[in-house]
């Protein structure tokens, strides 16, 4: 237990998007990501700690008292929770809520996969780059994920623009055609200091429409309740 975890943060929540949109958990948001995404709204979450700032009792008590005792869920977010630097800290800290009883999410850049976490924990939400990161896609991790992780996983999009969605809609009927249904979700951005995009909204839901409905589009409840630049929320 003497393992130090470079924390960010460690807050209870409502799942805002995704999923499990409207279920309350607690969100352990490591620090550091070396991946780059040009419209990352948590950018402060970037910089690489020298050394971990909790350590695993703290971190664990952190999240027992935010829990209330009662909430069962912990959210692993970023930051990038994957990032080698974090990985060690990461499992050890699954090891020990695994322990204790609870269900954990891990939100993945869709950048790495990593069976010694993935194998661990109850349920994956990747992330599908689109062009508007600026990140590119690496396309044999989601033909892994959907081979390794059935019925375990979530893919998530952030779309933009037309462009961003097109590009979604091309790689999935590219690289899975009609014979697979797991669950992929649209998210309309939602920028910080922008007002709700309603027309950015009401676009990416007719796209989806005109083009077979292959997809859940799911804002941030979050953003619409408290704007989109209040954080730990």
């Amino acid at each position: 237990m003497n393992t130090r975890l470079a924390i960010n943060s460690i807050y209870r929540a409502t799942e805002g998007e995704g999923h499990w949109l409207g279920s309350p958990q607690v969100f352990v948001r490591f620090q550091g990501c070396a991946i780059g995404c040009v419209n990352c709204d948590s950018k402060e979450t970037w910089d690489f700690p020298l050394q971990g700032t909790l350590t695993m009792e703290q971190t664990l008590s952190n999240i027992q008292s935010e829990a209330l005792g009662k909430i069962k869920r912990v959210s692993i977010t970023g930051g990038d929770p994957l990032h080698p630097k974090n990985e060690e800290g990461v499992l050890a800290l699954i090891k020990e809520l695994k322990l204790r009883n609870y269900w954990i999410n891990i939100e993945a850049a869709g950048t790495r996969i990593v069976p010694t976490i993935f194998d661990l924990i109850d349920f994956i939400s990747f992330d599908y780059k689109t062009p508007s990161t600026q990140v590119k896609v690496n396309e044999k991790l989601f033909h892994k994920l959907v081979e390794q992780y059935s019925g375990k996983f979530q893919i998530k999009a952030v779309i933009e623009t037309r462009e961003d969605f097109d590009d979604v809609l091309n790689f999935r009927e590219t690289h899975f055609g009609e014979g697979h249904n797991f669950p992929w979700y649209l998210t309309p951005s939602y920028n910080l200091g922008e007002e709700f995009p309603m027309e950015r909204f009401q676009s990416v839901v007719d796209w989806n429409e005109q083009s077979g409905g292959l997809f859940r589009v799911v804002g941030q409840q979050h953003k619409w309740m408290f704007g989109p630049d209040k954080k730990q929320v």
